[in-house]
């Protein structure tokens, strides 16, 4: 479904469009690593044994994850994607581990997980198979749930391949009633709305209260024209999804590339801004035994990651365009705001963007702090509605601020409204 690009006139604070699901569980954005956009499917441990799907390697990441201060920042679960799983199940119909990659089975991967402080993640799928071909779960939920609270998963990543898009919806409720009918608490990462979107629009009050996180679109890729689409696609959908999210449910715009090969630091750093903006779950897939220092640095970026996290719980928009600038912005506790601008041109030096010409600039009142984070962090100081605050944008790259009215006039709650002025003034530097 598409919609218009202008003239939109969304209203960010607004309620949940259902209550959550009822586990308790993502009451703020996942956060973790998941290895499959830089490991795939590679199920060589032969020639290829440091990155080959296996205990190995997340027994590895788990350690790297307390060692190197990941754990610290708040990731915390480490999780198996596809291709893990023996090609048979066994002889009582369970699910069970390659045997030569994961020899001492799931039950003891989590144990060791568990004994860092982390969480582990593993995958399945409403279907007969999974997306490479291992066995699904379609006519086995009840099975497979208890087998993975058996051995003691705390997240389920459920795929939707091999299943007609009409059964979605049944498949995705039946295995979230058979995850909670096992009493353990199992986080659940659906891609429900990801299978259905091409032939009908998702019903997105069910799968808030059916799912603690959902794919929409998809999948990521390490390219800055993936994470370009992905963005565009949220923006453009965002009068429905927006209003689902919230603690216990969030939209999943799929994994963080940071760190990895196709994208500049300047678009490294508009993912992490945007998908803290978008209150994403945040999901690394990269590898963190060999990472630079500076990926390392943007992704355990404390503000950044207090911005994403921020209890209020409320998704953020993309408010306006105009000279190849997106503006979005997130409401966050304590009526403050964050802003991200991302410089969309990606040509020629660095842009100046004036924030004090957005509309939102008004929730200033008579004197607000302005933080900015990205690309470097500065204190701006305290700053009135008629101030110029200016910030300078490299071509893809993101600024990220937040603003904190600190006048008692400023205590009403601004409603930012979308808007598309690229056709009134299409030559405009600022909105």
């Amino acid at each position: 479904m598409r919609r218009p690009e202008f003239l939109l006139a969304l209203l960010v604070l607004i309620r949940p469009a259902a209550e959550a699901l009822d586990n308790g569980l993502a009451l703020q954005p996942t956060m973790g690593w998941l290895s499959w956009e830089r490991f795939l499917c590679n199920t060589d441990c032969d020639t290829d044994p440091s990155h080959c799907i296996s205990e190995h390697l997340y027994m590895q990441m788990a350690d790297v994850m307390v060692k190197e201060g990941w754990k610290e920042v708040g990731y915390e679960y480490v999780c198996i994607d596809d291709c893990w799983s023996s090609d048979q199940r066994d002889a009582e119909g369970r699910l069970q581990a390659d045997p030569k990659r994961f020899p001492g089975g799931i039950k003891k991967l989590a144990d060791y997980v568990h004994s860092k402080g982390l969480k582990l993640g593993i995958y399945a799928d409403v279907g007969k198979n999974t997306c490479a071909g291992y066995p699904g779960s379609l006519g086995y939920y009840d099975t497979d749930a208890q087998t993975f609270a058996d051995w003691d998963v705390d997240l389920l990543k459920f795929d939707g391949c091999f299943l007609n898009w009409t059964l979605l919806g049944e498949g995705y409720v039946n295995m979230s009633k058979a995850l909670n009918k096992t009493g353990k608490s199992i986080l659940y990462s659906c891609e429900w709305p990801l299978y259905e979107w091409d032939f009908n629009q998702p019903n997105y009050t069910a799968i808030r209260e059916t799912c603690n996180h959902w794919r929409n679109s998809a999948d990521v890729y390490d390219s800055w024209s993936s994470v370009k689409y992905i963005l565009d696609w949220a923006a453009t959908h965002q009068d429905v999804i927006v209003p689902s999210a919230g603690p216990g449910g969030w939209n999943d715009p799929d994994m963080l590339v940071i760190g990895n090969f196709g994208l500049s630091h300047d678009q490294q750093e508009s993912q992490m801004a945007l998908w803290a903006i978008m209150a994403a779950p945040l999901l690394m897939s990269n590898d963190l035994r060999d990472i630079c220092p500076r990926s390392k640095e943007l992704l355990q970026n404390r503000h950044i990651i207090a911005i994403n996290q921020d209890p209020l719980g409320k998704q953020g928009y993309r408010t306006a365009k105009v000279d190849s600038f997106e503006v979005w912005e997130r409401p966050l506790s304590n009526n403050r705001l964050a802003i991200a601008v991302l410089n969309a041109q990606e040509f020629g030096g660095a842009r100046r963007f004036f924030i004090n010409a957005l509309p939102s600039w008004k929730m200033c009142g008579l004197q607000c702090k302005v933080t900015q984070i990205l690309p470097q962090y500065k204190e701006m100081g305290v700053q009135t509605v008629h101030s110029r605050v200016v910030v300078s944008i490299n071509p893809s790259g993101t600024a990220l601020l937040t603003i904190t009215p600190i006048s008692s006039s400023s205590k009403r709650v601004y409603k930012p409204h979308w808007q598309d002025t690229s056709i009134q003034r299409k030559h405009a530097t600022v909105l």
